[in-house]
């Protein structure tokens, strides 16, 4: 059964591509982008065909990447159709290169309709027999971690199915808070190793003195406090897996011993003459510069080359911002399964803030600005004001015209205002929970004037209540 939304204002056109549907098909209209989310809240759909101007008036600063991701937030795998007249197509090449699968001229066309329709579902076949042997490799708790809609992060995922079925060494590289420690349990998991151990080690949050005696213990009497016996933490991940972060802050010492054991599979404990076996496999994670501090020599080459077999670099958050509204989801699925409260959703406007900001925790920052302001709130979404005042300050001034580089002055002018209007009214209604009368008044205007232009953009009060 195919299950499509046609957001347009055009009902001829819709009429055209219910003519060419069975009678187990679903199809619905929405006139706006909030109207066709608010359906997609309600049942999930298979397609979305768009008209272009409806999809240019809801881009901001004439993106349309960022018009698409509510939609692939909710549905990752949506079908994005936009309909155009033959004097846009080069906008609509542009929606295409910006993630949408095609495009439909007006007026339309049953037998074109049908050729895209045919089109996509024989790549969704395609794609999905891939997909289901691909995912025949990860476990079934794995598969909502690897959804990604970034090739950077499909990549990372690649080496990993790749690697993780083996005893290679892994070297994850990625800035603090992208999810390193994640990833080396999801190698883990996926081992032969899988019933094991995966034995966690945080290196720079061990003091020198002590760093030693937690990877590979100590006898009795070895140093002052040594009042018995300890495992280190390489005894203990025999036949398991060992995860040691921020490998870069080890010292010159246990440079060593470590180098002998990833030579030899062999060490002591402090202050011991057995020589100890172990059967463990290394997963290092930095976000140093290891290359570089060898030519400082602040780490050993020799143990640099020895852990760098098979290193995977993580992108930050910054460069994969397609993921956001999906993992902001996740994160908040995580908190409602750990709390009692029922919070169903983000406010577009945070979304839209997420979208714009820099991210320099990462994904570690994301986690917890969403776990804060799942705390303060009392209703069922995550609106803006539980968020800190500085997360907004990274938004552009909706008073800076955008940059359109086609079309006549007058043409620009119209846009840059519809934009400049749009943001104004969003930030209006979100800060009045969608009341009409206390936004017309902060406004300056009749609430029959407000109605009009909430209207004419396709804004709807019911997404601002709380």
């Amino acid at each position: 059964m195919r299950s499509i939304i046609v957001i347009t204002k055009d009902d001829s056109a819709v009429q055209t591509i219910q003519s060419c549907l069975t009678s187990r098909s679903l199809l619905a209209q929405a006139e706006d982008i909030e109207s066709a989310i608010a359906i997609l809240q309600k049942k999930r759909y298979d397609f979305v065909f768009i008209d272009l101007e409806i999809l240019s008036q809801s881009a901001v600063n004439n993106e349309f990447k960022e018009t698409f991701l509510p939609f692939w937030a909710m549905y990752p795998t949506l079908e994005i159709v936009v309909m155009c007249t033959q004097e846009s197509l080069r906008e609509a090449v542009r929606a295409v290169k910006a993630g949408a699968n095609t495009y439909l001229t007006y007026p339309i066309n049953p037998e074109e309709f049908k050729l895209i329709m045919d089109s996509i579902y024989d790549y969704k076949i395609m794609e999905s027999e891939l997909d289901y042997l691909r995912e025949q490799f990860w476990q079934a708790d794995a598969l909502n971690l690897i959804q990604t809609k970034s090739s950077a992060m499909q990549k990372v995922y690649a080496k990993i199915r790749a690697v993780a079925p083996t005893k290679t060494i892994v070297l994850l590289i990625g800035e603090t808070g992208t999810g390193k420690g994640v990833l080396a349990n999801l190698i883990h998991q996926h081992s032969s190793r899988r019933e094991k151990q995966f034995i966690p080690v945080h290196c720079g949050a061990i003091p020198d003195t002590l760093l030693e005696s937690e990877l590979f213990g100590h006898e009795k009497g070895s140093f002052t406090g040594a009042d018995r016996r300890k495992l280190g933490k390489f005894e203990i991940a025999n036949e398991g897996t060992i995860f040691l972060d921020e490998i870069g802050t080890i010292t010159p010492s246990a440079q060593i011993k470590l180098l002998q054991i990833l030579q030899d599979q062999t060490f002591q404990r402090v202050g011991g003459e057995i020589t100890l076996k172990t059967d463990v496999r290394i997963i290092a994670a930095t976000n140093s510069d290891l290359e570089k501090m060898c030519e400082e020599g602040l780490f050993r080459k020799d143990l640099y080359y020895r852990l760098n077999v098979f290193p995977i670099e993580i992108p930050p958050l910054q460069k994969r911002k397609e993921d956001i509204p999906y993992l902001a989801n996740v994160i908040l699925e995580k908190m409602n399964k750990m709390h009692l409260k029922q919070i169903r959703g983000i406010h577009p406007h945070v979304i839209e803030v997420f979208n714009n900001y820099d991210w320099p925790g990462n994904i570690r920052e994301l986690e917890n600005l969403i776990e804060r302001a799942y705390i303060l709130e009392s209703t069922s979404t995550l609106i803006p004001d539980n968020f800190p005042n500085e997360l907004f300050e990274s938004e552009s001034p909706s008073t800076v015209i955008p940059d359109h580089s086609t079309g006549t002055l007058s043409e620009i002018r119209e846009k840059a205002i519809a934009e400049i209007e749009i943001n104004y009214l969003k930030n209006l209604l979100g800060d009045n929970r969608g009341r009409i009368n206390d936004s017309a008044a902060a406004a300056g205007i009749s609430t029959r004037q407000l109605h009009k232009l909430m209207i004419k953009y396709g804004i709807r009060k019911e997404d601002f209540k709380t």
